[in-house]
């Protein structure tokens, strides 16, 4: 009994000092801007608002095929900016009830089958008899509607390796 009180310290700590605290800090996560998603994910934002830009400039309303094209590159524009923001800032892992891997992957593939529709509409769409301007507009949109396309691909094979983990085949798979 003798060594107890030496043993056992008073001192108090603060929820802050502890790390358990109110405060709420963002850090960007550097490590996550280096990685191969976050550049593909840099590359989807920024081709994909010139292709929203790029059909909101021509007379899209003309022709109702571009209304689904500006819906695809604007949902998921805003959609990927709100989970960039989320993933560089580690809010994703205070969320901790949402399967996150999983949640990703499923948004890059519906995005990327969004984006396939997008472009075939886009292209298809895009007719030489209209004036020359909008022309140009509706073929650049094309063309970074395919760049956002691939991108869109590679970071569903990514997150898909992500959410799978590293060695899952079906060769390793079997009992």
């Amino acid at each position: 009994m003798a060594e107890f009180p030496a043993k056992v310290s008073t001192q108090t700590s603060t929820a802050d000092a502890a790390g358990h605290g109110i405060r709420f800090f963002l850090r960007p996560d550097m490590a996550f801007l280096k990685s191969i998603p976050a550049i593909l994910m840099v590359v989807e934002l920024v081709f994909g608002l010139l292709v929203w830009a790029l059909v909101a400039d021509s007379h899209y309303w003309a022709v109702p095929a571009y209304g689904w094209v500006m819906f695809v590159a604007l949902f998921c524009w805003l959609v990927t900016l709100i989970l960039f923001v989320l993933l560089i800032f580690q809010i994703h892992k205070r969320l901790s009830v949402i399967p996150w891997p999983m949640a990703i992957f499923i948004y890059h593939a519906a995005a990327t089958v969004l984006y396939v529709t997008g472009f075939i509409t886009c292209a298809a769409s895009t007719k030489v008899n209209a004036s020359t301007n909008d022309f140009n507009k509706r073929a650049a949109a094309s063309f970074f509607a395919c760049l956002v396309m691939i991108a869109y691909g590679a970071s569903t094979f990514f997150s898909f390796t992500d959410w799978r983990g590293p060695g899952s085949n079906a060769a390793s798979a079997q009992a």
